[in-house]
Formats: structure tokens, C-alpha cells, sequence
């Protein structure tokens, strides 16, 4: 996952229009390409969503002794720096233009790759 966070560093979290002929040169068809987007953005957002948990649970309090609540610096930037990376649907767009994404029909009708 780190290889994830360092390859987004540079990408511009901001939604760009698109050319669509960019999107039918890996499948032939729009919507398949989308279809394998939206699979690859929902396996990057379940990724990054349990990287998160796992980092703050290391702040975790025990409810019980807890007497005032406190804030962390650490905390406070590790969940600012999750925040500031790209969508997980801009990352998915970007690795399947570059060609990153690599996919296989189930069915034995639609053997293209």
C-alpha cells in the first residue's frame, strides 16, 4: 500500500474532462473500461480505509479512562495526510491510462486479453 501513497504523491487530486477515445483503446468499449475504473477505485478505497483504521488505532483510548479529551498532533496528521490524497476513482482513472490496470474477462465469450 505504501507504493500506492508514494506513486499519488505527485498526482493532481483535482477531476480533469477526458478524452473518451482514451478510455475505448484498452477495451474497445467505454463502459467495460469504466467498469474496470470503478472495480480498481473501490479495491484502492477499501486499501487506503483499512491502512487508516490501522494507524489510528494505535491512538485508540480506552473508553473507561478516559477523564478529558485530548488531541494528538500525529493523529491529527495522519489524517490530514490521508485527506489531501487523490480520490480513489482519480487514481483508478490514471493507472488505467497509463496502462497499470490489468484485467481478464470471465466469460469464455469475451476473450480480448
Amino acid at each position: 500500500m505504501s507504493d500506492i501513497k508514494t506513486k499519488v504523491q505527485g498526482l493532481d487530486p483535482n477531476l480533469h474532462a477526458r478524452d473518451l477515445k482514451q478510455f475505448v483503446d484498452g477495451t474497445a468499449n467505454v463502459y467495460e473500461s469504466l467498469a474496470v475504473i470503478a472495480k480498481r477505485a473501490r479495491q484502492l478505497a477499501v486499501d487506503l480505509k483499512h491502512e487508516l483504521h490501522e494507524k489510528l488505532d494505535e491512538f485508540a483510548v480506552n473508553p473507561e479512562t478516559i477523564e478529558e479529551v485530548t488531541e494528538n498532533k500525529e493523529q491529527i496528521e495522519i489524517s490530514k495526510f490521508y485527506e489531501r490524497l487523490p480520490n480513489p476513482s482519480v487514481i483508478a482513472t490514471e493507472e488505467f491510462l497509463n496502462g497499470e490496470i490489468h484485467f481478464r474477462y470471465t466469460s469464455d465469450k469475451k476473450k480480448k486479453q
